[in-house]
């Protein structure tokens, strides 16, 4: 039996993409394979690992639990979206300074939830990190230096944000 084919239209990383796509096709599946964007890892395709996090219309989905059709017209970003003019994001920024990666397989996961959780909440306490990356899996890390990343990430969005205030209030005069 053939299976029917959908035309999607997506907003990924700020571009404007399409694919035509089985109905049953993975979020994930559609990204790396329909649009070759490989950072978006699948591990355990059930949704419990965290690996194929991205966020959608700025909300940290599973995206091996998504069928593409369904975010048809949505906006995603995935962790290639997270550098913004060809610097790291400040979260990009901390998991680097901190050593919160060793395999890597985890990370754009972790990326992207943590971007979305300091959007929300941009100065954590140590229990409210900790749930919030307690959604993703590493085998490697231990988790300390994750965390630690997290907290890293806040205080870089801080300095960033004080600093732009300085300078809006410097231009302003």
């Amino acid at each position: 039996m053939n299976e029917t084919h959908h035309r999607v239209t997506l907003t990924v990383n700020g571009v404007v993409r399409e694919a035509t796509v089985p109905g049953r096709r993975l979020l994930s599946d559609c990204l790396r394979h329909d649009l070759g964007l490989t950072g978006t890892h699948v591990g355990c395709e059930h949704g419990v690992c965290g690996a194929c996090t991205v966020l959608l219309d700025g909300e940290p989905v599973r995206s091996c639990l998504t069928f593409a059709v369904t975010v048809d017209g949505q906006e995603i970003t995935t962790v290639e979206g997270l550098a913004q003019g060809g610097a790291l994001s400040p979260v990009q920024r901390a998991f680097t300074e901190c050593h919160a990666l060793q395999c890597g397989f985890c990370t754009p996961g972790f990326l992207c939830t943590v971007t979305a959780f300091l959007r929300d909440n941009p100065a954590p306490s140590e229990e409210e990190a900790l749930e919030a990356v307690a959604g993703n899996l590493c085998r490697c890390t231990g988790y300390q230096n994750i965390l630690k990343a997290v907290h890293r990430a806040a205080e870089i969005q801080a300095a960033e944000i004080q600093a732009a205030e300085l300078q809006a209030e410097e231009g302003g005069a």
